[in-house]
């Protein structure tokens, strides 16, 4: 891991003093994320309510560029060029490098159809049924670590052989023992919690964007 990725995660410390008790595990999480994404695999992301808005928040980052540029490769320039060279400047100017990252929030058509037909409780475990593959990560968000679907979800992930990155609240909760990684944030407080989780994860969406398209150091 470059020197200037691990800084974001000091830098991170720095302006929250409160999360000390959880920058190693932190690191950990960012060290498996580089990991999957040197591998081409991907993320998947959950929660509920304002820990949904979460998830969508960090896949919209992950997706697209968050503070540097993410310039295509002379190589997938050359590929549009050859294969369309009437649209290939405006694709090439336009189209940005991704880190492969799914929200579970967005399909409302399985998801109400999952729910009438079958069990509400398990509309994230289906679509990691669906989804995930060996090597992949969930990311699992819950502020209390017990929501139900959010357990279920993280179960299903382990029969598909996938890792499990838990961000919760400071107990950790049932999901604890279900993560291979759990950031618990040091408060019992919904909103606290959600308030410590977001620069969580910008810093990690942060950091995985200078080790792959930041400087060399």
């Amino acid at each position: 891991m470059k020197e200037s990725t691990v800084n974001i995660i000091e830098e991170l410390i720095i302006r929250y003093n409160i999360l000390e008790v959880c920058k190693n595990d932190i690191l950990s999480a960012l060290e498996m994320l580089i990991d999957i994404y040197k591998n081409n695999k991907k993320l998947l992301v959950a929660g509920n309510g304002g820990s949904a808005a979460d998830a969508q928040h960090m896949v919209g980052e992950l997706m697209k560029a968050f503070v540097l540029p993410r310039k295509l490769s002379i190589s997938k320039q050359l590929e549009i060029k050859n294969m369309f060279p009437q649209d290939s400047h405006y694709l090439i100017n336009n189209l940005q490098n991704a880190f492969s990252a799914i929200s579970l929030l967005g399909e409302n058509s399985l998801t109400s159809a999952y729910s009438n037909d079958k069990a509400s409780n398990l509309v994230f475990a289906q679509q990691i049924f669906g989804l995930g593959n060996p090597g992949d990560v969930f990311l699992a968000i819950s502020t209390s670590g017990n929501s139900e679907n959010i357990i279920y979800a993280c179960e299903v992930a382990k029969v598909q052989k996938m890792k499990v990155i838990g961000l919760t609240g400071e107990t950790g909760g049932k999901m604890k023992k279900l993560c291979d990684i759990v950031i618990c944030v040091p408060s019992n407080i919904t909103f606290k919690i959600q308030e410590y989780h977001l620069p969580i994860y910008h810093a990690l969406c942060l950091a995985l964007e200078n080790e792959f398209f930041g400087d060399e150091i």
